[in-house]
């Protein structure tokens, strides 16, 4: 079915709009600061208020999802989020303001939550990998879109004119939606069974074991990302200017990992292999760059490039398996549990190795970050993956 592409289209451009709010609002900090007159601890507080919506909705948007399907999940969803922030736009006072980005941020949730679950409706086994790799990079094309776009309109003309775009590429997002999206036929429940929890019994350990995993593999990652340019600045001299270039063109390049690394699971017919294999390697770019810090060198820089690359890499073989496991009945749940998980440690990665670095300095944070993703290579199921396909296919 061609339109499957089409359908897998809409959903990237659902999840770059919602993205380009949720995770594009710090771009606003300056404006904040300077247009509105609000603290640098304020100006924080407004722009993660999104965030803490998200967390608080995923579930409940991914058990919607499972009931009544993704269109009407994601168009609903959309437009709510679009609805939303240009009511918090009218609103009176900060703090009204926030409550109304919090309530768009829970209505972006639903994104999240629904658009892979159309990845495992509508591709076979040997391409989810590819197609939920594609997703993926929806994240970074929203970010890279609010970066483009949203500190030039602020300055320009406030930060309301700025919120307005996202809200209005919701809106458009939702018509698209509908005139687009077709929910994936699900199988007939042929025993009670077969809409059983997956948190119960044989599925529940392995599926546990990928949200931990996932979830620890989000630590490397956000200490790269949220380091990267304020570290080549103060350590290596670089301007800001020349760091975030270089942290954009690796972001492409990243993009494109995400995408290799499902290629990847489906050659080989599972994702908790290649998953282990990208997590060391997520480890020994937190090791070297490390060191090459202690040492001064340029082996800095080298592996903090790679760890921009490799660290992203893997956060579609989570998901992927994650819906595999939980099967059609259950997956927006899973999903929306497991997105929880990682937005919950990515909030608490930044100022938690903020405030490793400033005391101890950026080699001994760093040799702390590697500890992560070890642990997470060890938590990979590898093992009940492939146990749990052989006993489907049997």
């Amino acid at each position: 079915m061609a339109r499957r592409w089409f359908i897998l289209a809409a959903g990237i451009a659902a999840q770059a709009t919602t993205s380009s709010f949720l995770y594009g609002m710090p771009f606003l900090i300056p404006e904040l600061q300077r247009g509105v007159g609000v603290s640098l601890a304020e100006a924080g507080l407004l722009v993660s208020a999104p965030l803490s919506g998200l967390l608080l909705a995923l579930i409940a948007w991914g058990a919607a999802a499972d009931r009544y399907g993704e269109r009407i999940v994601m168009a609903v969803g959309l437009a709510a989020t679009g609805g939303l922030l240009l009511a918090s736009l009218a609103l009176p006072g900060l703090v009204a303001f926030g409550a109304g980005l919090m309530l768009a941020g829970a209505a972006g949730a639903s994104v999240n939550a629904a658009s892979g679950r159309v990845v495992l409706g509508w591709f076979t086994p040997s391409e989810r990998g590819l197609a939920m790799g594609i997703r993926q990079t929806a994240q970074p094309i929203g970010v890279g879109l609010a970066a483009a776009t949203l500190p030039p309109i602020a300055h320009r003309w406030g930060h309301e004119a700025a919120v307005t775009l996202p809200a209005v590429l919701c809106l458009v997002s939702a018509v698209l939606v509908l005139l687009v999206v077709i929910d994936p036929p699900r199988p007939a429940a042929s025993s009670p069974g077969a809409v059983a929890s997956p948190y119960r019994d044989e599925p529940a350990r392995t599926l546990l074991r990928v949200h931990s995993a996932s979830a620890l593999l989000v630590v490397p990652q956000f200490v790269a990302a949220t380091f990267a340019v304020t570290f080549l600045a103060s350590e290596r001299g670089w301007s800001p200017v020349a760091a975030g270039q270089l942290v954009a063109v690796v972001s492409v390049v990243g993009a494109v990992a995400r995408v290799a690394a499902g290629v990847w699971s489906d050659r080989v017919g599972n994702r908790m292999g290649p998953m282990r294999v990208v997590a060391l390697l997520g480890m020994l770019t937190m090791v070297l760059w490390g060191l090459g810090e202690a040492l001064g060198s340029w082996l800095a820089v080298a592996a903090l490039v790679a760890a921009l690359i490799v660290t992203v890499s893997p956060n579609g073989l989570g998901f992927t398996a994650t819906a595999e496991l939980a099967g059609p009945f259950w997956a927006g749940r899973a999903m929306g549990v497991q997105n929880t998980g990682q937005n919950i440690v990515a909030m608490a990665a930044a100022p938690a190795f903020g405030a490793l670095i400033t005391v101890f300095g950026y080699p001994v944070a760093l040799a702390l970050a590697a500890v992560f993703p070890l642990a997470g290579a060890v938590l990979t199921p590898v093992a009940g993956e492939r146990r749990l396909a052989s006993a489907r296919a049997a």
